[in-house]
């Protein structure tokens, strides 16, 4: 009866384990934007916010792969939407400050929390037609995974896809012609 039950006791912990999910910030289920931005995107930058910036932590040992992972995404993301005209007079760039990616020291189920600020400025001008911070969660239930690890980096994955998802609906409301910070200056009524 002990052997029995120490069988199944193992047996329920082995198949618990699976392997540590990859960090992915891929966001599925994105579909193309009914509404078109008329600016094309000549540039994206994906950067961790200065010190004096920064409204949270990011873990050590993540600061060249976050950033490179987050970019990815994003492209892949602005790619399915297709929401920049490519033939447009207008030239935008894109700029991404990670601002926090708190994740958690342990526990049953992880939320690690995100936030980044989005900036789409107008190449010709400097002038800022779209700026927000949008901070986001990704919760992993302790039933996700036996492994603390496995919910830490599903939880980092589903903060960041949930912070993507987020701008990218916040992009659909975007009107180029009415820029929230115009520009001043040289360049502004060209």
């Amino acid at each position: 009866m002990k052997i029995a039950f120490v069988a199944f006791i193992a047996a329920i912990l082995l198949s618990s384990c699976g392997s540590i999910p990859p960090l992915n910030f891929s966001v599925p289920n994105v579909g193309v934007s009914n509404k078109k931005i008329d600016a094309e995107m000549k540039s994206m930058t994906i950067t961790i916010a200065r010190p004096d910036e920064k409204t949270g932590a990011l873990p050590a040992g993540m600061e060249n792969n976050v950033p490179q992972l987050w970019q990815t995404a994003l492209t892949e993301s602005l790619n399915r939407m297709v929401i920049f005209r490519d033939d447009a007079a207008m030239k935008v760039n894109l700029s991404v400050k990670i601002l926090k990616l708190e994740v958690p020291g342990g526990g049953f189920s992880m939320t690690t929390n995100a936030a980044a600020r989005y900036e789409l400025i107008d190449r010709n001008t400097g002038g800022i037609i779209f700026a927000q911070d949008i901070s986001s969660s990704g919760t992993t239930p302790a039933d996700f995974a036996f492994a603390g690890i496995a919910r830490i980096r599903e939880s980092i994955n589903r903060a960041v896809q949930n912070n993507i998802t987020q701008f990218l609906q916040a992009l659909e409301t975007v009107d180029v012609k009415k820029p929230m910070f115009p520009a001043k200056g040289k360049g502004a009524n060209e």
